[in-house]
């Protein structure tokens, strides 16, 4: 059964705007690379497939749980299953693998890319991002792991030699959001006089780690209107990833 949590932004709520912008952002960016055949690895609600789909010939979406919201589209073909292994997709098959904010909550991270490479086409790519340790705020039980540049550098090299790592970066309006973010971020902190964050479980940090994000992009929804109202795709861009992008961008060559 699918429960909604703060992990997953949801398209429809202001509060959760700023974060659901730059997630989509990767998406509008990513059509000029669509084409063919392509799976995404992890489309959640389906927002991203409904959009990128209009440029492919198929459009593959697979995740864990179920969604409706890709039913009755023509060229779309949702999958439940679980990752990291790609059982249901054949080798070589694939044009365009999209992976976005997936690969910070799988185990076996490594075994992910090696299917990715098994799924694709000879020239195919693979367009992947996730969270910049260095910009995070706090520690998200929901992530098995975040990396730095060169730990992701590592894993994506460990089966592909073609690679353009790039980064997605917020310009001086999102940054504004951000380090308020921050600021509200470490008002909270304050309370956990027994440091928490750093060692409970993340089974057990889950719960307390929900319900504290949902009421602090609240807060921060409420003192900052003028900034979250003004948040579009259009306040990201991306450029050559290092330690001040927000997340990791990127394109991987079969």
């Amino acid at each position: 059964m699918k429960i909604q949590t703060a992990e997953r932004a949801n398209e429809n709520s202001i509060d959760d705007s700023p974060v659901f912008k730059r997630q989509l952002f990767a998406y509008e960016y990513s059509a000029q690379f669509i084409k063919g055949t392509v799976l995404e690895i992890g489309c959640g609600e389906g927002y991203g497939a409904k959009y990128l789909s209009k440029y492919a010939e198929k459009y593959i979406g697979i995740d864990k749980y179920k969604t409706s919201n890709l039913e009755n589209i023509e060229n779309i073909e949702f999958i439940q299953t679980k990752v990291p292994y790609l059982t249901k997709i054949k080798s070589n098959s694939i044009d365009v693998v999209v992976c976005f904010q997936v690969i910070e909550h799988i185990k076996k991270d490594y075994i992910l890319i090696k299917e990715i490479n098994r799924v694709l086409k000879k020239g195919g790519i693979a367009i992947i991002s996730t969270p910049n340790i260095k910009m995070s705020l706090t520690r998200n039980p929901f992530h098995v792991r975040e990396y730095t540049i060169l730990e992701f550098n590592e894993m994506v090299s460990s089966y592909f030699s073609i690679i353009k790592l790039d980064g997605v970066f917020g310009d001086e309006v999102f940054l504004k959001y951000h380090e308020e973010n921050r600021i509200s971020v470490e008002k909270f902190r304050r309370y956990d006089i027994f440091n928490f964050e750093k060692w409970l479980p993340s089974c057990i940090l889950r719960i307390p780690y929900d319900i504290l994000n949902s009421m602090n992009r609240k807060k921060l929804s409420t003192e900052n209107k003028n900034i979250v109202s003004e948040i579009t795709t259009a306040n990201f861009y991306v450029a050559t990833g290092n330690e001040n992008c927000l997340d990791f961008y990127c394109i991987l060559t079969k």
